[in-house]
Formats: structure tokens, C-alpha cells, sequence
């Protein structure tokens, strides 16, 4: 008798991924409501709408490209103002594809971060595609689960660092299970100044994959609109459900895109990084300083 497992491996092989939501220049924001309560990690940021962020020039699109980033021109004693934005729609599963060629990260004070999210948080799951703070140089993949969500620490197919384990939103002060990756210019300034790239979720049945593509060394099958993940090599970051987390943990996920100051991880870690004085202080007192700090996005696609 042939095992589930093997069924559910030929599913994943089977699998034909087409695209259903495209998310690319002047039409980008169409699919997306900004968030404009309070930051839920206690960032020190004002999170603005739309009118707000154009006309402070924090967003802006043309027929391609998509700028979206933060106040760097004026001093923000109160926090600084900045954009969160979430999409309309959610996706049972599904392949996600991000492109850029201008990544947030690398400066004093700053989080940002690309993930996907249950509507039920933490009990329908969040996965933190990209993420970092302060003078990181290196991506952050990360799970973020209710209780009883474990991955091993070996035995998975991943080229990245394993950091930790639990995914217990609950414990370890929600750092989640977390995996570095060990690729070059995969972060912030690094990744902007080796001309960008792209970060690829898949999000199935058996688990969450993630990779990163520089520009110079991106699948021919991205570009073609015909990506087939079974393809490309082994993933940065491998977290598979099983018995020791089913899927059950993850609902239907939601795009996130928010570029926040201080805060829970990056204000805790911020006294360890060697960046002046203090976050908030640095945040409210040096615009100048977060003018490379946001995404410049030449497309996102959802394929089904």
C-alpha cells in the first residue's frame, strides 16, 4: 500500500501554478487597504492612509514601478510616519513572488518586513518572508504559529541556518522558528546595491518553502510567468508540516508590507547592534538617514 505521503508527493509534483493576482505599477495599491491604527510590535511610527503617504511622497507608482517607504525629510518627535499596507485578498495556498530591485534594511532603528498572515493571529499563522533589523545583512525567515507548532532542528531540505525551533507565538517572546539564510546580498542595502532580486513563498499542503533569487541568477520561469518551484534548487528555508505541526496551524494568508522604527525586536536588539544613542531618539532625530529605507517593487504575483 502506497503512503499519503506519496500521494501528496505526486500532488506537489503535479501541481501547475497560474497566476491569480498580479500587484504591479499604477494599479498596485488598488489591491491593498493601509493600515492606520496603532503598530501592534510598539513601533515608534505613525502609520498613515493613502492621500497621506502620496502626498508626503512616501508612495508613488508609475506604469512599472512601485516606490513605497517612509518620512526621511523632517524630524518626528513623535514617531516617524510611514506606511503599512495589507491586501484584500487571502489565499488558501498558494505561490508568491516578489520583485525588486530596491530592498528597505541596513540602517539604525529600522524593522522592516514582507509576510503573509492569518486573519486569527496567531492561530492561523504568519510567515515572515522578509525581514531584519537595524544593520542586519542578512534575511530572516520566520513562522509564527498558536501553540504546538515545532520544527526539528535537522533533516530539513534547506540551504539556510536553522536559530530556532518553536513556532509558539506564546513563548521565546514570539521570536517564532526562524531561519537565516545563507546567501549574499539577500538584505537591505546589500541586496539594493547588487541590483535586487526576488524572494519567492510557496505556501501547499506539506509545508512552506522559501527562496531567494539574485537578479543575475533568477529562474528563466519567473520571468516567463510559468514558475515550476520543483525546478529550482534546494529552498532557503524549508518548514514542513507534519506531526509535529500540521497545517492546521495556517489559515487563509493575507500580503503584508510595513517598514516600522524600534519596537519590540528592533528597539530590544538596537543597544547590541553599535548604531549611536538610542532608537528612538536616532529615529526622531535623523531623517536623512532612512532616505534608502523602502521597497521599490517592479511586481508581485500570486500564482494558484
Amino acid at each position: 500500500m502506497k503512503s499519503g505521503l506519496y500521494f501528496l508527493c505526486l500532488a506537489v509534483a503535479a501541481q501547475a501554478w497560474h497566476v491569480s493576482n498580479t500587484y504591479v505599477g499604477n494599479s498596485f495599491f488598488d489591491g491593498f487597504d493601509f493600515w492606520t491604527y496603532s503598530d501592534p510590535t510598539h513601533g515608534f511610527v505613525n502609520f498613515v492612509d493613502e492621500n497621506t503617504a502620496r502626498s508626503q511622497g512616501m508612495v508613488w507608482t508609475n506604469d512599472n514601478y512601485v516606490y513605497m517607504g517612509a518620512d526621511h525629510t523632517n524630524n518626528a518627535p513623535n514617531g516617524r510616519n510611514s506606511v503599512r499596507i495589507q491586501s484584500q485578498a487571502s489565499w488558501n495556498y498558494g505561490l508568491f513572488v516578489l520583485i525588486m530591485d530596491h530592498m528597505p534594511g541596513g540602517q539604525c532603528g529600522t524593522w522592516p518586513a514582507f509576510w503573509t498572515v492569518g486573519g486569527n493571529w496567531p492561530n492561523e499563522g504568519e510567515i515572515d518572508i522578509i525581514e531584519g533589523v537595524n544593520t542586519n545583512s542578512v534575511n530572516q525567515m520566520t513562522l509564527h504559529s498558536g501553540s504546538g507548532c515545532q520544527m526539528e532542528w535537522s533533516g530539513r531540505n534547506e540551504t539556510g541556518k536553522i536559530i530556532s525551533t518553536d513556532c509558539d507565538a506564546y513563548v521565546n517572546s514570539n521570536s517564532g522558528c526562524a531561519v537565516l539564510t545563507n546567501q549574499a546580498n539577500s538584505y537591505g542595502e546589500d541586496f539594493s546595491n547588487n541590483g535586487g532580486g526576488a524572494y519567492a513563498m510557496q505556501y501547499f499542503e506539506d509545508g512552506v518553502r522559501i527562496w531567494f533569487f539574485p537578479a543575475n541568477n533568477m529562474p528563466w520561469d519567473i520571468a516567463s510567468d510559468t514558475p515550476n518551484p520543483l525546478d529550482w534548487p534546494v529552498p532557503d528555508a524549508f518548514f514542513p508540516f507534519g506531526g509535529d505541526c500540521s497545517s492546521n496551524h495556517f489559515g487563509p494568508q493575507q500580503i503584508v508590507f510595513d517598514l516600522t522604527f524600534c519596537g519590540d525586536w528592533a528597539g530590544s536588539a538596537y543597544q547590541y547592534s553599535g548604531c549611536p544613542s538610542n532608537c528612538n531618539d536616532f529615529v526622531a532625530n535623523n531623517p536623512s538617514a532612512f532616505q534608502g529605507y523602502y521597497w521599490g517593487i517592479k511586481s508581485l504575483k500570486v500564482y494558484q
